[in-house]
């Protein structure tokens, strides 16, 4: 996505030479996962670029690797998103319909839905405005 200047949701704070210890640090500060009900939910913060592509492919690997994923990528606290960031979307999308599940795209950004439009990708991505209840 090409935000304007202040439409960009600030990413991880930067470290300082106070704080650089690998304790005071989250492993990955782009993504976590946590489940929901039914749902593996893979929450992304910041800007996915070429860059940070990778944290977010950590998440999306291990929440489709086993049978019948049900994936919600919950993006509304994504401030960028690039074609790195479309490209494991799609992958990790593809491993989850593999094995029998899916994956699925949480924003509310009409940003994120203008960029799925242009990659031609809305069909395959319809984002939800918000995580399902759990039943």
């Amino acid at each position: 996505m090409t935000p304007e200047t202040d439409d960009r949701i600030p990413g991880p704070p930067e470290r300082t030479a106070r704080d650089s210890s690998p304790a005071a640090q989250p492993a990955n500060p782009y993504a976590r996962t946590y489940a929901h009900g039914p749902f593996t939910v893979v929450e992304v913060s910041g800007e996915i670029d070429l860059a940070t592509a990778r944290f977010l492919t950590e998440h999306l690997d291990a929440a489709t690797s086993y049978p019948c994923p049900d994936v919600l990528v919950d993006l509304r606290q994504v401030g960028f998103l690039d074609c790195s960031g479309l490209r494991e979307l799609c992958r990790a999308d593809t491993r989850a319909r593999e094995r029998g599940g899916r994956l699925r795209l949480v924003s509310d950004t009409p940003r994120l839905h203008r960029l799925l439009r242009a990659a031609m990708l809305l069909h395959r991505f319809p984002p939800l405005p918000r995580i399902p209840e759990s039943r």
